[in-house]
């Protein structure tokens, strides 16, 4: 394998890996989303 297919192997992996590794921290880190209770907000019977 010459040089410059070896420099751009790396750089594309490192590319992968550096978004993959990114986006898995932001998946880790990002507080869950309130959400509302569906059981009491939607019931149509009043009590």
């Amino acid at each position: 394998m010459n040089t410059s297919a070896l420099i751009t192997m790396i750089l594309a992996q490192g590319l992968v890996i550096g978004a993959a590794l990114y986006f898995f921290y932001k998946v880790l880190t990002t507080p869950p989303k309130a959400e509302p209770d569906s059981y009491s907000e939607n019931d149509d019977e009043p009590r």
